[in-house]
């Protein structure tokens, strides 16, 4: 089964091409998802972002109309090479910043000089993900859904800073694979947030 993004206005489109290469196909509503089964067994489940569920009948209209983006939301994009956090109202970014911190590569030395380059290396890190836990707080507090992506590690230990767990951030969504941020793979990475996530079995 292969998992796609499928932004929702495309989605008709998305079901009418799926349609042509396998044939008549049959919508159905399970588990909180739409899903379409097509005459040559081929099969699909699409997925509302931000983790909602469909309870509604098994068609492309009302099901898109779920897919509308919350009317406060936010995103938080952590790497050890930096970080990214957008504040937004429905579809557009309304506050965001984008930061970059030099955190060293991996050494082949050993003995002592590995161990000092490793502790450099583990403060570079420290400091990038109190940077980005920083402007977390300022950014995401108060926002009744965030959606997380970059490395996992790294928004794992931004999103234990103490701040920002106080202020109980709700994640999500699926987690956005996303190289170094910037402003362009921020950017990228909202649309990803917004879009369906299908599945696909093909016979």
């Amino acid at each position: 089964m292969t998992a796609v993004a499928v932004p929702a206005e495309r989605f008709p489109r998305w079901i009418a091409n799926f349609e042509a290469r396998h044939g008549s196909t049959t919508l159905t509503v399970a588990d909180g998802r739409l899903a379409g089964a097509a005459v040559d067994g081929s099969n699909f489940v699409a997925a509302l972002p931000f983790s909602r569920s469909y309870e509604g009948v098994p068609e492309t209209d009302p099901f898109l109309a779920a897919a509308h983006p919350p009317a406060d939301w936010a995103v938080l994009l952590v790497r050890k090479g930096g970080f990214a956090v957008a504040r937004l109202s429905g579809g557009s970014t309304t506050a965001s910043k984008v930061g970059q911190r030099h955190v060293q590569g991996r050494t082949k030395a050993g003995g002592q000089s590995q161990q000092r380059f490793a502790r450099r290396r583990d403060n570079q890190a420290r400091a990038a993900f109190e940077a980005a836990a920083e402007h977390a707080v300022r950014l995401i507090a108060g926002a009744p859904a965030v959606v997380v992506g970059g490395d996992t590690s790294a928004v794992a230990a931004v999103l234990e800073d103490p701040r920002l767990k106080e202020l109980s951030v709700r994640v999500v969504g699926r987690f956005l694979t996303v190289p170094d941020p910037r402003r362009g793979v921020l950017e990228e990475a909202v649309e990803a947030a917004l879009a369906l996530t299908v599945e696909v079995e093909n016979a």
